[in-house]
């Protein structure tokens, strides 16, 4: 939409005989047109989350396309909230959070242009949300301690001979290596995985890299000399100066435009790859395992919580503490036995001063 289109909506939306309260769709399209500035990523999440928000409000009696947004009632995210808990389960938190962030960024937008009722904020909303939020707990990630096997299952697979008809499949392992070992050592998201490009490690001569993550966050990853490897030895292969790091190479990809973005790996395949190597390995595990596996690592080793939360990109450091807080206190309880003392050791000290 142009930016006349859009000052015509606002026009219309003002003229509306509600007053300033458009519908509840039409104040979506309004919002999701502000968001121009974020990453193709996030706009695709605000835009599939208010798509669930838009039929929790058709369960609810409230049509979306006939509601006006000042008959939105202060309590709409918290009712939001036992919707998705309902739908997706509490195991589901993730993706339950993820919905409930577009519905608030909606709301504040709400606010912002006046289209809610004169009694009712989106702070109101809010805190209605966080008073059940609150009473939730993250749970403490369970990994499969054979994690480790899904990589060595990929990298003791023999080379496939380079003849012809084996392109295809070596250029497919060949990639698959360099994935795990880019999930394992990183601890990147495979949205994170999926957008690198071959600039952004230097074609596997860079150790280190400047992604952009979620929330449009800047972050620098770090790669081990395995993983940058395992990416020479696949760009090598690929002989080809396409940008995206990893590439489709399946027959039904269609033929590379510009610079062969249309044949980037999407997020969906990277978490294929994992599944089938985990399953070859007998291993239940995911790519956010991954993840979490490392943050696990990293702090059984001795890291801060704070130093964690900066290699994953967590935005929050409560999201890390919250996480993973079963490791800051064992990190205390390890502070507290060698760093105490008992009655006798301090009155012996009484004493040798007297």
């Amino acid at each position: 939409m142009t930016a006349m289109a859009i000052m015509a909506a606002e026009a219309h939306i003002r003229q509306s005989d509600s007053a300033l309260a458009p519908p509840v769709d039409t104040a979506i399209r309004a919002f999701l047109e502000t968001l121009g500035g974020k990453s193709p990523q996030t706009v695709r999440t605000y835009r599939s989350s208010l798509r669930r928000f838009e039929e929790f409000l058709e369960e609810e009696g409230l049509p979306p396309s006939v509601v006006p947004t000042d008959a939105l009632p202060a309590t709409i995210l918290e009712r939001f909230h036992a919707w998705l808990v309902h739908s997706y389960t509490r195991d589901r938190r993730a993706t339950v959070i993820t919905y409930l962030a577009a519905a608030r960024a909606f709301a504040a937008f709400l606010d912002r242009r006046g289209f809610l009722a004169p009694d009712v904020s989106s702070e109101q909303m809010r805190g209605h949300l966080r008073e059940v939020l609150g009473k939730a707990s993250y749970r403490t990630p369970r990994i499969d301690r054979g994690l480790p096997l899904v990589v060595l299952e990929v990298q003791s697979l023999p080379r496939v001979p380079s003849s012809r008809d084996d392109v295809q499949t070596r250029l497919e392992l060949l990639r698959d290596r360099a994935i795990l070992h880019t999930l394992f050592t990183s601890g990147m998201r495979r949205e994170e995985v999926a957008s690198l490009n071959r600039q952004d490690v230097d074609d596997g001569w860079s150790a280190q890299a400047l992604i952009t993550g979620k929330g449009d966050k800047e972050r620098v990853v770090f790669f081990s000399d395995e993983a940058l490897e395992a990416v020479r030895a696949y760009v090598r292969a690929r002989a080809d100066r396409y940008s995206p790091l990893f590439l489709r190479h399946d027959r039904t990809r269609g033929s590379a435009r510009a610079n062969g973005d249309n044949l980037r790996l999407a997020p969906r395949g990277i978490w294929r790859v994992v599944k089938r190597y985990a399953q070859i390995a007998g291993i239940d595990a995911s790519t956010h395992d991954f993840r979490h596996a490392k943050a696990s690592t990293l702090l059984n080793r001795g890291a801060k919580l704070s130093e964690v939360q900066d290699i994953l990109g967590h935005s929050s450091p409560e999201t890390t503490k919250k996480i993973y807080a079963h490791y800051e206190t064992a990190h205390l309880r390890d502070a507290f036995d060698r760093f105490s003392a008992s009655v006798a050791e301090l009155a012996s000290e009484v004493t040798r001063r007297r």
